[in-house]
């Protein structure tokens, strides 16, 4: 892997995104989606972890590490059908590279094995940006959890596979989730005003699609 300009602090947040090499299409259907996000679950471990492949994927509990194992906080997500954002904060020392290392590698190998394909899948290493103020986390989240709204998928073409995001987790509260998302949805009154300041948000995120270059393209140049 190829050396990083950065390094994560414990306790700190960061945007977390990488796409298919060559913007390929990295989750094709339903089930490569729910792999990816197991994969989020079980590779968040400060232990040894198995073969996702080899124990039956089917058959592996969807129990979330307790915080003491856990080499990250996963804040946000969104699993687009080229790419994905994450927001995840870090627990340990190397926590993020060592879960992204194992997310990435694991999946990679499930999807070569599935799709008969050798090589990378993922555009070199994952990008990363420091989220350095709560204001910038805010506005972070909205943009993470509303992702597939941002690129309005399926406005124009057809999608292969639908997104899925944290955005349920955080407006509906019969929805445990992944996510610890107190450090967010603890500064509005209710899930209901988090909504409406990410909406918010979301408009003025397509509005700069829109002025400018894609916001994406934008952060896949911050290397």
């Amino acid at each position: 892997m190829a050396n990083r300009k950065s390094s994560f602090a414990i306790g700190e947040h960061y945007h977390i995104y990488n796409r298919g090499v060559d913007k390929r299409i990295i989750f094709s259907d339903a089930y490569d989606i729910r792999r990816f996000f197991k994969s989020m679950i079980e590779f968040n471990t400060v232990g040894p972890i198995g073969s996702l492949y080899e124990n039956s994927f089917l058959q592996l509990g969807s129990e979330t590490p307790k915080l003491s194992e856990r080499l990250v906080n996963i804040i946000a997500y969104c699993l687009n059908p080229n790419h994905f954002h994450l927001i995840l904060e870090q627990l340990e020392d190397n926590g993020i590279s060592e879960f992204m290392k194992r997310l990435s590698g694991g999946y990679t190998n499930y999807f070569n094995q599935k799709n008969k394909r050798n090589g990378s899948l993922f555009q070199g290493v994952f990008k990363d940006v420091h989220i350095d103020s709560n204001e910038h986390l805010l506005h972070a989240s909205a943009y993470v959890n509303l992702n597939d709204r941002v690129h309005q998928l399926g406005s124009e073409t057809p999608k292969l596979v639908e997104s899925m995001s944290s955005w349920g987790e955080y407006t509906n509260k019969e929805i445990k989730g992944v996510c610890e998302k107190e450090i967010i949805l603890g500064q509005f009154g209710n899930s209901n005003e988090y909504e409406k300041f990410a909406l918010s948000s979301l408009e003025s995120i397509i509005k700069r699609k829109v002025e400018m270059k894609d916001f994406d393209e934008l952060l896949f140049e911050l290397e």
